[in-house]
């Protein structure tokens, strides 16, 4: 089932998206923008568990539970979050997920309990960037330690270089965005993400776009997936 302005709806008319994309491909930036575009809300999954565990919600004290034993919250649980808040009237119409499935196991676990509502995923949309432009882009960053503006060497560069154009504050780079971390980070996070586009490869829902794109273009691209 279709609709002509938002493209592929699951069979109660709902469009839940999936955008799949490794740090620095610009996946989050993907779903701000198709989220006011839409007006469908973008569910990120730090952000859920950050708001769960704020509100105290019994999810969100069983994830802490796992957590304050240092062990890895079980998928049902962030599945369970997912659930909750796609049952609020601001998703009657959709929502983008984001950060959430990283594995193929969790893929299927939500295409299940999915199904068990009567719903489905109705697009996964797979933002592509090689290797090693994602290192340059995410390795490029630094930021203010006063105002907390970020910066990047060739996209965002402050107007004199190593200064925040702010306040004048000497910008910092942090430890996890040195190239041979991001590099270590992205060899954990790759495989396992492309088994989740593999996943949605073989169910006939997925569409990839070439993430090297300017923003614009790249949106224009998603869109035209959705149609």
């Amino acid at each position: 089932m279709t609709d002509p302005g938002h493209g592929p709806m699951a069979p109660d008319g709902r469009l839940i998206l999936l955008l799949i994309g490794a740090v620095g491909a610009g996946k989050g930036t993907q779903a701000e923008l198709l989220s006011d575009e839409l007006t469908i809300p973008h569910l990120a999954s730090g952000d859920l568990f950050r708001q769960a565990l704020r509100d105290g919600t019994p999810l969100g004290e069983l994830a802490r539970s796992y957590m304050d034993r240092g062990d890895l919250v079980p998928d049902d649980v962030t599945i369970g979050m997912f659930m909750e808040r796609l049952s609020r009237p601001d998703a009657a119409r959709g929502a983008i997920l984001d950060g959430f499935p990283r594995t193929a196991p969790q893929a299927r676990s939500l295409d299940d309990t999915l199904a068990e509502q009567g719903e489905r995923l109705a697009r996964a949309i797979y933002i592509e960037v090689p290797t090693d432009e994602l290192v340059t882009r995410v390795s490029g960053r630094s930021v203010c330690p006063t105002c907390g503006t970020v910066y990047h060497d060739v996209t965002e560069p402050p107007r004199l270089s190593g200064v925040c154009d702010r306040d004048g504050t000497t910008l910092i780079r942090r430890d996890d965005d040195r190239p041979e971390v991001v590099r270590a980070r992205l060899e954990k996070q790759v495989p396992p993400m492309l088994e989740v586009v593999d996943h949605y490869r073989n169910a006939g829902n997925l569409s990839a776009v070439d993430g090297r794109q300017p923003i614009g273009d790249v949106l224009r691209a998603i869109r035209e997936t959705l149609a």
